[in-house]
């Protein structure tokens, strides 16, 4: 029975054999896994970039409605119609908008010294 366990040579080349397609399957995996990964994290920035907050979203309700309701929400159209009537929008949606970055307080105050004129 002996001669059915490799010995020597065999044994190292099977061991090395081994380990080849151990690293092959991992570095598979590993690629992968990044591939997978950029591809959320690509999805999640994108989806960011056009998505407002909860905050501003509740804040603005009104606003949209009453002068920006023929754009689809999250849409490109509805912010340039948001920007549009920003001299119109209420304190509550100007704030959050501030408060997300989305404007600088520094244009809003432009905005209104500029509607005063």
């Amino acid at each position: 029975m002996s001669h059915l366990l490799p010995v020597g040579d065999t044994m190292q080349k099977q061991t090395a054999d081994y380990a080849t397609a151990a690293f092959t399957v991992i570095y598979a995996l590993a690629a992968f896994a990044l591939i997978v990964g950029t591809s959320l994290l690509t999805l999640t920035a994108a989806t960011k970039a056009n998505a407002a907050s909860a905050r501003v979203r509740s804040a603005c309700m009104g606003d949209y409605l009453a002068y920006c309701s023929q754009h689809a929400p999250e849409s490109a159209g509805v912010r340039k119609c948001m920007n549009a009537h920003g001299s119109q929008l209420s304190k509550s949606c100007v704030d959050a908008l501030v408060a997300e970055g989305e404007v600088s307080r520094g244009e809003v105050q432009r905005r209104k010294t500029a509607a005063q004129h």
